[in-house]
């Protein structure tokens, strides 16, 4: 049950994030250019998202548990880490943080010098930039609930949390009409690298041999020391980050 809980809220919180992105691209399209060819584009995403999951799903189950733990582990590991080191750099003041109030400005403002066709004619322009950014933020989600739902055997249950994070971000955004500027996007991504690092961790050595004291309850125990030692490198890159002196004094 704590696996799952776990699992459940590792794959919501994963599918909100990109979903607030692909949401924020998705708007500054549809405003400018309409939304039928949009939606078009959205839908075609989707379908190709949901065909991998129902093609890599089955397949992956066909591998003996150890290899695959110990694979996904690997490539969880991997994925898990670009996460954090990002929100790390982002958090310490090294990266700035990601404003989806800029991104939706930008992207609106490229569809506006985009060149404009007749009334009641498919705009490729739109279905193309709705189509890309689903399917780019979606197949991070993909990957996150085919390896988590294929490992433990709850593919199903993957699923339903990727599909319950877009709709709540969908819902929110239709109420706010806009991109979801006041999400804690940062500290979301930051608990997200924490989670799949630990499970990367955890499934990997599971994979390789490693017996864990207490079982499956050791993984709470990986996602402590991932969590603490992540805020204590946080703090030390706040405290190193070099004081860049204003423009009009340097010589």
């Amino acid at each position: 049950m704590g696996h799952e809980i776990l699992l459940f809220l590792t794959t919501f919180a994963a599918s909100a994030v990109e979903a607030v992105e692909a949401l924020t691209i998705v708007l500054a399209v549809g405003v400018v250019r309409g939304w039928r060819s949009t939606l078009v584009g959205v839908g075609a995403a989707t379908a190709v998202l949901a065909a991998i999951v129902a093609i890599l799903g089955p397949a992956l189950r066909l591998i003996p548990i150890d290899s695959l733990r110990l694979v996904v582990g690997a490539l969880l590991l991997a994925f898990g880490i670009q996460w954090l080191r990002k929100a790390i750099l982002r958090a310490s003041g090294y990266k700035p943080l990601h404003d989806e109030g800029a991104a939706f400005q930008r992207t609106r403002a490229e569809a506006e010098g985009a060149g404009q066709v007749e009334a009641g004619r498919m705009d490729w322009y739109s279905f193309t930039v709705a189509f890309k950014g689903v399917l780019l933020e979606g197949l991070e989600v993909t990957f996150i609930v085919v390896t988590f739902g294929s490992t433990q055997g709850s593919l199903g249950l993957a699923a339903g949390a990727a599909a319950a994070a877009v709709v709540v971000v969908v819902a929110v955004g239709l109420v706010v009409r806009g991109p979801l500027e006041r999400v804690p996007e940062n500290a979301l991504k930051f608990g997200v690298g924490v989670l799949l690092t630990s499970f990367g961790i955890f499934w990997g050595g599971e994979g390789a041999g490693v017996s864990w004291p207490g079982s499956d309850v050791a993984i709470l125990g990986v996602i402590a020391y991932i969590a603490l030692l992540s805020l204590a490198l946080t703090r030390v890159l706040r405290r190193t980050r070099p004081v860049l002196e204003p423009a009009a004094t340097r010589a």
